[in-house]
């Protein structure tokens, strides 16, 4: 089912008609995923640390083309490195996770969880 989309902001509110019928329409069509969020850990700034983070954004991004990833965003925080969805089940993802080089050398530290999403969805261009 397509949605129209129509917000319009109206300085905090936003609005948007959205009938009982197409909630449960949509919930109907939520798939299991997880969600992966990187936290900068204490060795970030470590000797090597270029070469290493080269090394997970390699990872990232190949398990971006793979279809392991869904979604793939890089943060901007001093405590968040990044956050993926991932479309393997949280056990799955957490050992994936596990081997990233960032992750090994405790420059980033990761937890998993299960969540559910609507396939379709997609960052706007």
């Amino acid at each position: 089912m397509t949605f129209i989309r129509r917000v319009e902001n109206r300085g905090d509110i936003m609005s948007t008609t959205v009938t009982d019928k197409q909630i449960q329409a949509l919930a109907a069509t939520a798939k299991p995923y997880s969600l992966a969020i990187l936290h900068w850990g204490p060795k970030r700034t470590m000797d090597g640390a270029d070469a290493i983070e080269l090394e997970h954004q390699r990872r990232m991004v190949s398990l971006r083309a793979e279809g392991v990833i869904a979604v793939l965003c890089p943060v901007a925080s001093d405590t968040v490195a990044g956050v993926a969805i991932m479309t393997v089940p949280a056990e799955k993802a957490s050992e994936i996770m596990a081997e990233d080089p960032c992750v090994q050398a405790g420059m980033m530290r990761c937890e998993v969880h299960p969540c559910h999403g609507f396939p379709g969805d997609a960052l706007p261009a």
